[in-house]
């Protein structure tokens, strides 16, 4: 299958994104090595939205992938930020700055058949007193971290409680 060149731009953004992760997973430095001339189409971005005790993360039900963080595509000409911001405002109706360091770069297919995509994971803290407008037919809610959620990423929870930890000793709280 032959994927889509980035916008330089945007190839830069995701590559640099990569480098800031405070994680790495699935081995995302040697794909990217592997796919040569750096990430292609399509590229996936999420958000890790904390509330303001780090208690609790923001997540979205989808349809077939159960609950997790607002996120999606990255659309043409859109850096991974840019694109995490949008699906999360698009998802949720949150409007929160992301922290400049992203938590996690993944490689993973989004969907059975899929090819593996560059995944990125922004965090951003907001207060969980804001109202969630959530897409139809997609929920979305406050999970404590101390619960489990049901996902196709059964791994991510643990993911973003180990994140929520680790945020909290650098916050000093």
């Amino acid at each position: 299958m032959m994927r889509d060149a980035l916008d330089p731009r945007v190839a830069e953004a995701a590559t640099a994104d990569v480098q800031l992760a405070r994680k790495e997973f699935d081995g995302v430095r040697q794909w990217l090595a592997a796919v040569g001339r750096g990430p292609s189409e399509p590229l996936a971005a999420e958000v890790w939205v904390f509330d303001e005790d780090l208690a609790r993360v923001l997540l979205v039900h989808h349809q077939w992938r159960g609950w997790v963080p607002p996120g999606g595509r990255v659309e043409p000409g859109e850096t991974p930020r840019e694109g995490a911001r949008r699906e999360l405002f698009e998802e949720t109706g949150v409007e929160a700055e992301l922290l400049p360091v992203p938590a996690a770069a993944t490689v993973r297919s989004y969907r059975a058949g899929l090819a593996a995509t560059l995944g990125l994971s922004f965090v951003a803290i907001a207060s969980a007193a804001t109202p969630l407008t959530p897409e139809s037919g997609q929920p979305a809610a406050w999970t404590p971290l101390v619960e489990d959620w049901s996902s196709c990423f059964p791994g991510d929870a643990a993911r973003v409680r180990e994140h929520a930890r680790w945020l909290g000793k650098a916050l000093g709280r």
